[in-house]
């Protein structure tokens, strides 16, 4: 099966689905499907592949993003400085990695059903704006419980439903200075914009799993909670848990890099899907 096809298979498979998880943190993006850990092994492949004979160089790659405000009143609309504040965090975040982010717009709506996440396709194809390779977040009031959502790459055509889901929900509480005590210096919009960029939570299949398919990540037996100093959940493996990591579930004040691998992983899809 061509690598296209895989690809195929996976957004078809890869829907919205909310859940509940036994930590804090909360992130409601789709749990990976086997073709989308299939595909990520294949990368896997050819960038060691390209390591080896000293081929692989990380393209500088650049988006724009579009952040919406959607509240349930006037009175819970972000501010133009809180919106920038939560633009710079993500920027940061992302720039020692190659990837450089411009804030190419804004919009600010009172409606109760988007802001509580009841009618997500309804507020996408009225708010979404640009290309597939531009990135659009949407700060709601309430998401079930969840911190954040977002959705993998794949192929897309202009117009259909993959083009219009795609992008990522993040609660507002979130962003800096938001109400979510441990969870409001921004990083939930970092860690679902890594999805977004096809990376994996570090912790997906626990210590006998084949976890989130990039070889320098460290293999950990579950997500992590608060900031677990020293915390090695597989003894077993070489390295401790990565919970300074943008893809665990630490609190944003642990939170404090991707690794190589993942940076490269992020050129990998970026090739295949929004290049």
């Amino acid at each position: 099966m061509s690598l296209k096809s895989i690809i195929l298979l996976a957004g078809a498979a890869m829907g919205h689905t909310i859940f509940s998880r036994d930590t804090k943190f909360g992130c409601g993006a789709p749990d990976p499907t086997d073709e989308l850990l299939e595909i990520s092994r294949k990368f896997a492949l050819q960038e060691a592949a390209s390591r080896e004979m000293g081929l692989l160089s990380n393209k500088a790659l650049h988006v724009n993003v579009y952040l919406h405000s959607v509240a349930s009143s006037e009175g819970s609309v972000l501010s133009d400085e809180t919106l920038q504040a939560q633009f710079d965090v993500l920027a940061s975040d992302f720039a020692p990695h190659g990837v450089t982010m411009s804030l190419a717009g804004t919009t600010k709506t009172v409606n109760a059903d988007w802001s509580s996440d009841r009618a997500e396709m309804e507020m996408k194809a009225e708010l979404r704006q640009g290309s597939y390779s531009d990135l659009n977040i949407y700060l709601q009031d309430d998401l079930g419980g969840l911190l954040g959502y977002c959705y993998y790459p794949t192929y897309a055509p202009e117009g259909s439903d993959a083009f219009l889901r795609d992008g990522c929900s993040v609660l507002s509480a979130s962003v800096p200075g938001g109400s979510a005590a441990g969870y409001n210096l921004g990083k939930t919009a970092t860690h679902e914009v890594g999805h977004w960029f096809g990376l994996i939570h570090t912790f997906e299949g626990g210590c006998s799993g084949s976890g989130d398919e990039v070889a320098d990540t460290p293999a950990q037996s579950g997500p992590s909670s608060g900031c677990p100093v020293g915390r090695d959940s597989c003894p077993n493996d070489p390295g401790m848990d990565p919970i300074h990591n943008y893809m665990d579930y630490s609190e944003d004040a642990c939170y404090e890099e991707f690794t190589a691998g993942q940076q490269q992983r992020i050129n990998s899809f970026w090739s295949e899907y929004r290049g």
